[in-house]
């Protein structure tokens, strides 16, 4: 029976194409792995799995009595419901530490890099694995992805070596060009039904007792959400009422002017006065700079929840 390579739930293009990269490295190491999702894909997953001849991962949410390997995440949370009841063999994160545990010795890779396909191009590196055209290309759009094509305060110098062998291993001349090729599909958000924008790239957290769920829209030009916003207020009040959460908040990212309007619906009323130090005004606030939800939003906001 195989073993499966899975991320975290709403799935972005780190998840999706770790979890092809890892399956295809413990195989080739002679441990059967398959990749699966917990979830539908977003057009810029889609985009990077048909442009390198990729299927969709299969579509699975019990892992009971088999064995898994977790990318790109390490919150329970965030996991399949059943995680219990599977064998955790290891995790590769870029991600805080989180609450999983397990009653065995499991595989662990958490580095403090932009993304998890980076920790995994350094374990083919320490395994003495070639890494395959067309992975490399998905791995190669997952760090562009994850580091906003180099913009975010995430990105380290193992994300940008690691692009630059990747390039070479796929033969892609012009990484950033590539990249701003899938961020005008992250942007193309109109006809979009609103709780599909919603949930594209959203998180739940457990802040001390406290649900919290951040979502996260990247795109060229904040301007294409004029129109939808008030429709996009409306919707998280209804998800943050829907899952009993203490906080929803939506982070609308301009990767153009590197900087994220904040949607808030909470239970707190000075919720970013607290945690970033700016008041939200009629819902919303303007946090210049910030591009990173797991390294600009989340460790503010969780020690503000204290």
């Amino acid at each position: 029976m195989p073993n499966y390579a899975v991320g975290h739930k709403t799935p972005d293009s780190d998840s999706i194409c770790s979890a092809i990269a890892l399956s295809y490295l413990k195989t080739t190491l002679g441990e059967e792995t398959l990749p699966a999702r917990l979830g539908e894909l977003s057009p810029e997953t889609m985009f990077i799995l048909d442009k390198f001849g990729f299927e969709q991962p299969e579509l699975k949410t019990s892992f009971a009595g088999e064995g898994i390997y977790i990318v790109d995440h390490s919150d329970r949370i965030q996991g399949p419901d059943d995680i219990d009841e599977a064998t955790i063999l290891g995790i590769i994160d870029h991600h805080k530490l989180g609450d999983i545990t397990t009653s065995t010795p499991l595989e662990i890779w958490v580095r403090p890099v932009g993304c998890t396909n980076t920790i995994i191009k350094m374990m083919y590196d320490f395994y003495d694995v070639d890494i395959p055209k067309n992975i490399a290309g998905a791995m190669l759009c997952a760090i562009l992805s994850d580091t906003v094509i180099f913009k975010s305060p995430t990105c380290t110098t193992a994300d940008l070596k690691c692009v630059e062998a990747l390039a070479e291993i796929a033969g892609i001349e012009d990484p950033k060009a590539l990249g701003m090729e899938m961020f005008e599909v992250k942007s193309a958000v109109l006809g979009t039904p609103i709780r599909d924008l919603v949930l594209r790239d959203f998180k739940d957290f457990n802040m001390h007792g406290n649900l919290v769920g951040i979502g996260q829209l990247e795109v060229l030009d904040l301007a294409i959400f004029d129109e939808m916003k008030p429709e996009l207020v409306v919707d998280i009040a209804k998800l943050k009422a829907e899952g009993n959460r203490h906080t929803v908040l939506l982070l609308l990212t301009d990767i153009m002017k590197e900087g994220s309007e904040m949607l808030v619906i909470s239970d707190k009323a000075d919720l970013t006065e607290k945690a970033y130090g700016i008041a939200t005004v009629d819902g919303k606030v303007w946090l210049d700079g910030v591009l990173s939800r797991k390294k600009q939003v989340v460790p503010p906001l969780q020690d503000s929840l204290v």
